[in-house]
Order: structure tokens, then sequence, then C-alpha cells
């Protein structure tokens, strides 16, 4: 049987290298930036697509069913995969990455003034901690620079260490194996960089950093609750959907590309009004029909002009589309987003302006059959029958078809 591996445009996104921001995490957790390219694989798709691209246009080289040859020489479609996904590990594995994100901070990482503020608001009401996959050294020449301010949280207030703005500071977390087993927990030396010898064991220790360790001994160190978490992440897979679904930790997850959504949405709404007018003329069409009618209507017409405008939507958020929907349906991130994210946001400074009482409350969602039918009494016939969304907004007495009843929930996308 042959293997397959899908490069999911959510984690292999193609274009220019970006800045990252600070990410925060949990309750007042605070995940720590990575460096740029976030993900591991985020321009594998990139880079693949540019190989490809070069072998397919290259005079030299013949174009074959599973790759490209050259006289004697053949580069299959799969070793060319591997090669850029041995490469893309090596570069983070050996640690070149970094070194290159801490030789110019300045034009990798966003500075925000407003950082130091909020957390220590955060701290003045609960308890804040920055867990992150990064070590000790890298950890501190990051957060270092993003609190590198000739004030403090406050204006005429000394610089504080970026270390006092956290009640727990754990690197070498290992998400997403952290929200699992884990891995044993050690001191970290902060002038050394170096893990003190064994396992650590006591109470929680103020400004102390340590490595390792699980998201069950943060919850003992902190003496808290999965529910008394609120975890901030950036990564769907590996700080949100974990964090819920073993820990049941609150979670709001950090999308940056929302802000281009937004802009997209707003500029662009003529888009979505005419994919909306698309659907409901293509409801006209059936709405005199029933299973007895045998006319089919001509719908090809339509169809060709749903996919243009839809593809028209996804080309004005880039080569990739959007993050979350193409067209009028949502993409495995949107529907992810919303099973697992209590919230999401482009940036964790939005909580800056909001009490830290407020009480967040979804607007209710709609299922089919109370989108579709208005508070008035039905015939008891009526009753009991819900149509599928597509199917729901065009439906009349006489026409709705029985909901498949199989109650099997729709897979995560979690292996």
């Amino acid at each position: 049987m042959k293997r397959f591996h899908i490069l999911n445009t959510l984690f292999n996104l193609t274009g220019e290298t970006q800045p990252v921001s600070l990410t925060p995490h949990h309750l007042g957790v605070l995940s720590c930036p990575a460096p740029p390219l976030t993900y591991p694989s985020h321009t594998e798709a990139h880079l693949y697509a540019c190989l490809v691209d070069f072998f397919t246009n290259c005079s030299r080289y013949v174009n074959c069913d599973t790759g490209y040859r050259h006289g004697n020489l053949f580069m299959s479609f799969r070793s060319m995969f591997q090669d850029v996904r041995e490469a893309m590990d090596h570069v983070h594995l050996s640690g070149c990455l970094k070194e290159k994100t801490l030789e110019n901070l300045e034009k990798y990482v966003v500075k925000d003034p407003r950082v130091p503020l909020l957390l220590s608001r955060m701290k003045e009401v609960g308890k804040v901690f920055l867990a992150t996959n990064s070590d000790y050294t890298y950890t501190d020449a990051i957060m270092s620079y993003l609190f590198d301010f000739r004030d403090g949280d406050k204006v005429d207030t000394p610089q504080r260490p970026w270390r006092s703005y956290f009640d727990l500071i754990v690197v070498d977390t290992r998400k997403p194996l952290f929200f699992a087993e884990g891995t044993v927990l050690r001191q970290v030396d902060t002038d050394t960089g170096k893990l003190r010898i064994g396992t650590y064991t006591g109470p929680l220790q103020h400004c102390t950093v340590y490595s390792g360790g699980s998201s069950d001994v943060v919850c003992d160190l902190l003496g808290v609750k999965g529910k008394d978490i609120l975890y901030m992440g950036d990564h769907i897979f590996g700080d949100i959907l974990k964090s819920k679904k073993r820990q049941g930790w609150r979670t709001f997850l950090v999308v940056p590309e929302l802000a281009r959504e937004l802009q997209v949405w707003t500029e662009k709404s003529e888009l979505f009004e005419e994919l909306r007018s698309l659907d409901l003329f293509l409801a006209e069409l059936y709405q005199h029909l029933d299973s007895g009618s045998s006319e089919r209507p001509d719908i090809s017409s339509i169809k060709r002009r749903i996919q243009k405008v839809t593809h028209e939507m996804d080309m004005c958020y880039g080569k990739m589309g959007s993050l979350f929907r193409c067209g009028s349906r949502q993409t495995l991130f949107a529907n992810q987003l919303m099973r697992y994210a209590d919230l999401y946001a482009a940036s964790f400074i939005n909580f800056l302006y909001y009490p830290f009482s407020y009480l967040f409350r979804a607007p209710p969602v709609l299922m089919a059959h109370e989108s579709t039918v208005e508070h008035t009494r039905l015939d008891s016939g009526e009753v009991g029958t819900a149509l599928p969304p597509w199917l729901a907004q065009h439906s009349h007495p006489g026409q709705q078809v029985p909901q498949d009843s199989s109650g099997e929930e729709e897979d995560d996308g979690e292996a």
C-alpha cells in the first residue's frame, strides 16, 4: 500500500518570511515566539513547488509521470519531497535558523510597548506563566529584546527584568508531548543556560526557570485546575487542540492572518454578496419542484459563475486562498478553530481593552431546522424533519428531506 503525505497549506504556507510577534498563552500563559517560519514545514509547499516549476521549465530535463529524467539520471517527485523535508528538518534541528533570527532581531521580531503593561495587569489579578519549546538561551534573548523599553510597564517606572512578569517559566516543553506524559522537570541555571542535575519535585519558586515537565505539573505548581487556565497559543494543533482535548483548558488562538482576512472581507464585500445571490438564484430554480418532477433545470452556467467568483475571492487572499473559507464553505482550520478555540483574535493585545471580569459569550449558532423555520406552530407532519444547510435554505412546505440519523461525529483531523 502506498503512503501519501499531504502538504496542508495551513502549516505549509507559501510566501515570504514574515516577522513574528509575541504570542500569548494560558491564563496568563504566554508562549514564547518562535523564529521566522514558526512551523518546521512552514515553507515546505513553496520550496517543493519551486523545484517542480524549475525542472518542468528546464529544457535539459524530460518530464515523466513520476519525475524528471536527464540522460541516465532520474529524479522522482518522491526523492524531491524527501530532500526538501530533510532540509527543513536540518535547518531547525541544527539551530541555524535561530542563529539567523538572533543576528537580526529588528527584522524578525515585532516589539510592542503594550506587552509589559498587559502582562503586569494580568499578574495583578491572576497568575501568568510562559511555556515554550525553545531552549533558555534563545528564549532569554528574544524576551530580553521584547521587554527592552526605556520605561517599565508604566511611564516613568524603572525597566524590569522580563522574568519578573511571570509566575512560572518553562522552556523545552516539547509541545504537544507537554500535554500528554511530558518529560522530566528540571531547573535551569540562568547564568549558564545549562540544566541542573536531578528532577525537581519542590514547590514553585518565583523567577525560577524550569525545563520540560508537563501540563499536569504546571497545574500542580500553580495550584489550579484545567478550567481555571486560559491558554493562549498560535498553533491550532500543538497548542489549542491538544490543550483543549487532553486538559480541558480554556483556549485563545492567535491568528495573525485574521487582519488580512477582515480587510478582504470588507473591501471585497461585493464578491461575497454575489456568491450569496447565486446561491439564492440556484434555490429559486428548484423552488416549485419536488420528488415527482421530471424537469431538470440547467444549472451549468450558475455553477461556472460560482466557481469563477469563488476563485476570484480566493485570489484576493493570496495564492493559497483564505485561511478560513473556500467560497461559502469553511476550511478544516476554521472548523477546528470553532470547535476547540474558545476565543481567537489577530493578537492577544486585544485583552488590554477588556476588563478581566468580562464575560465572553459566543452568539447563538442556529441549526438548519432553526434557521429556516419561523417561530410559528407547525403541522404535526412537518415536525421532526430537518434539512442539511445546503437544502434547508431552499425548502418550502411539503419538500423536506429527513436528516441523516447516523449520528457520527466529524473527524477532527487528528491521526
